[in-house]
């Protein structure tokens, strides 16, 4: 039976959504980046910047944003539920980052992240 490895965004920029995501997911940190592994990515033209491989590690599975040219479908196939103790302070948090609100509904609150991922934000059970 296959196990979660990661979850996964397609990406513009990489490091810009994954850096959005660190901040929006509690303990979860840009995978950091080793001399080795600055020195392939400097072989090929890239920094951490421009990498088009983003990791972020945490306290569940990993999230991957990865870069992916051309024309996205409408709407992203696989999302994150989030909660949250106080759901329309996390939303006023999120908003302030760069998330925008898709719609409000009794119980949560669908965002996009700034490249139009959608998310939720859930009431703490």
């Amino acid at each position: 039976m296959a196990r979660l490895k990661e979850i996964v965004f397609d990406a513009d920029r990489p490091s810009q959504l994954a850096r959005f995501w660190e901040q929006v997911a509690e303990g979860y940190h840009v995978r950091a980046y080793d001399d080795a592994e600055i020195a392939r990515l400097a072989a090929l033209g890239l920094t951490p910047e421009t990498d088009p491989v983003v990791m972020l590690d945490g306290p569940g599975p990993v999230l991957c944003f990865h870069k992916r040219p051309g024309p996205r479908p409408y709407r992203n196939r696989v999302h994150l539920d989030l909660h949250a103790p106080d759901r329309p302070r996390e939303v006023a948090r999120l908003l302030a980052l760069g998330a925008t609100i898709r719609r409000t509904e009794a119980d949560y609150t669908v965002l996009a992240d700034p490249e139009g991922n959608q998310f939720c934000i859930t009431d703490w059970p």
